[in-house]
């Protein structure tokens, strides 16, 4: 199972766009609020109800854990100390740690970034103390860590995440295919692998 955690403020292409290309993938995926209450409202005031709470004791099986940016969605992911345990946890089990946006930084303060090569919103670099920074990157990929740029790499952080996933990673190609996704050539790598 894949879990996308939200908070009031997450960024609505980074969650929904996420969940969308995941579940086109043929992957299980669930929504879980951090906010005590079902309901969540995100950046854009788009009213979204999670599939559940999000209890640490939900994650017995868990694939990945998927964490959205927004700024005030990611500081309220930061401020919750439940969710850093969880994800350190998850992290040393091996489970797939994704995030976009603002939301590494809650894994820089968890301490999954530590010597890991990571990109961030360009604005927020400063919370990555203990990662090796890509500004140049929509998505980067170490190890068991999977992290986006922002809402414009949202296709390319979905992908990336499905590939790792999938049994047949040629599935994720045809669902892009029939998508019309085609990484564009911009000034920005698309993908680093470490």
């Amino acid at each position: 199972m894949i879990y996308v955690i939200l908070a009031d403020g997450f960024e609505d292409i980074e969650a929904l766009g996420t969940i969308d290309i995941l579940r086109r993938c043929g992957l299980q995926v669930q929504t879980l609020s951090i906010t005590g209450k079902r309901v969540v409202t995100s950046a854009h005031d788009l009213v979204v109800k999670a599939d559940s709470l999000f209890r640490k004791n939900h994650l017995d099986y868990c694939d990945a854990l998927v964490l959205p940016g927004g700024s005030k969605g990611a500081e309220t992911l930061l401020g919750n100390g439940i969710l850093r345990l969880t994800l350190q946890h998850q992290f040393a089990k091996g489970a797939l740690i994704a995030a976009i946006c603002a939301a590494p930084m809650v894994l820089d303060a968890a301490g999954i970034l530590k010597g890991k090569h990571a990109t961030i919103y360009p604005t927020m670099r400063t919370y990555l103390s203990d990662a090796i920074y890509h500004d140049n990157a929509y998505v980067v990929e170490h190890d068991n860590v999977i992290t986006g740029s922002g809402p414009a790499a949202t296709p390319h952080f979905a992908f990336a995440i499905a590939k790792r996933l999938v049994k047949t990673p040629a599935a994720v190609d045809e669902v892009a295919r029939q998508m019309g996704y085609s990484p564009g050539s911009d000034n920005f790598a698309n993908y680093l692998k470490f």
